[in-house]
């Protein structure tokens, strides 16, 4: 028997605990079933642009930050890759290597969060997401001993770093190379083939290939849905076109392939790592830049490979001490954009799985 039921539009947000932060989803629904869905932004705006163009280039690197705050390393380097391109500021090859070892530990310490906080989405309450705050923990600590601070790092500069690593620091990253991959299987025997998890995300969320790409989805996003694309590989930076390593990518382009994509990617971040830390050339770790920068007229455009994805910074001088005109590139925005596509038909309950295998943060959406 058939039953008549009428469209019924429920809020999901932006205060519920599984909308990751300050996001509402405005969803129609068909009994459980999804029949619409609207993503609303805008609640966490803070108008760190417009802030830029405000400060010194210099007082701009804190502010990167605060964009995507579980990625601050990743934000400070492409800030700093922009500016240095406008500027025509050449960096020392030990600096490059340093800068290479920090993003690929915060891809490490970001996609930690992600799939850990994903797998609470999934209903796995908290056993694996604590399994892997425990390795995340390990890597802040590096970001403590090199910057002095947990979350908001400032340590990348025109040029450079502000300062070289401490004596400490390479043996406890030789540390951790030695135990990740360890713990990486203990995660895998949770998750890859607990039959909850495989219930829950396989074929929940599928991305298709053709609309990643008309939708400029990226990172592990785009590459979950079967694109082989890195940024690191097709417009390397920082030197990537020296280190040897893989472009993990998935088949169905569903939660559970993005979760395996995050997965191996933290594998292959581990080599780069290895890699940079045995090949660190010894000497300077910063050009001369003056204090007061005044790049000459002109724009620049940079773009990384972040955790999230490609994360790209514009920055246009009028050889003034500020940026006349500063953007980012958010992927997390970007990638937002597939959500509706990515949950109609679906129960609201897979939307939350969804979502969450997206991995977004929602500082650097609403700009």
């Amino acid at each position: 028997m058939n039953v008549k039921t009428e469209p019924l539009a429920i809020n999901m947000g932006p205060l519920h605990p599984s909308t990751h932060g300050v996001f509402r989803m405005l969803a129609v629904l068909d009994g459980e079933v999804i029949v619409d869905l609207e993503p609303v932004f805008g609640y966490l705006h803070r108008g760190i642009e417009k802030l830029a163009e405000e400060k010194t280039y210099k007082q701009v690197i804190p502010l990167t930050d605060r964009l995507d705050y579980v990625s601050s390393m990743s934000n400070n380097l492409v800030y700093v890759l922009a500016v240095e391109k406008l500027a025509g500021i050449e960096v020392p090859e030990r600096a490059q290597h340093i800068r290479v070892i920090m993003a690929e530990l915060q891809r490490i310490a970001s996609h930690l969060m992600a799939i850990g906080t994903w797998a609470n989405d999934l209903g796995t309450f908290f056993t694996p997401f604590m399994y892997m705050f425990r390795e995340r923990e390990k890597i802040i600590d590096l970001f403590e001993m090199v910057s002095g601070q947990r979350l908001l790092y400032n340590y990348l500069r025109f040029g450079g770093l502000s300062h070289d690593l401490p004596d400490e620091f390479l043996p406890a990253v030789r540390k951790l190379l030695k135990v990740m991959p360890g713990y990486l299987n203990e995660y895998e025997e949770l998750l890859k083939e607990n039959e909850i998890v495989l219930a829950r995300s396989m074929g929940i969320g599928v991305l298709p290939e053709e609309l990643a790409i008309n939708a400029s989805a990226s990172g592990p996003v785009l590459r979950g849905s079967g694109v082989k694309w890195d940024i690191r590989k097709v417009d390397p930076y920082s030197l990537y076109q020296h280190f040897d390593f893989d472009i993990p990518t998935g088949i169905t382009g569903d939660s559970y392939d993005r979760y395996r994509v995050r997965l191996e990617e933290i594998r292959q971040s581990l080599h780069i790592i290895d890699q940079a830390t045995q090949d660190l050339p010894a000497g300077e770790v910063k050009s001369k830049v003056p204090l007061n920068l005044r790049p000459p007229r002109g724009e620049a455009y940079s773009h990384i490979e972040a955790p999230r994805g490609e994360l790209g910074c514009y920055v246009v001088s009028d050889g003034s001490t500020n940026p006349y005109r500063f953007h980012i590139r958010a992927p997390s925005l970007i990638n937002l954009t597939c959500l509706k596509d990515m949950v109609m038909g679906l129960k609201i309950a897979d939307a939350i799985v969804t979502f969450g295998s997206i991995d977004i943060c929602m500082a650097e959406v609403d700009r």
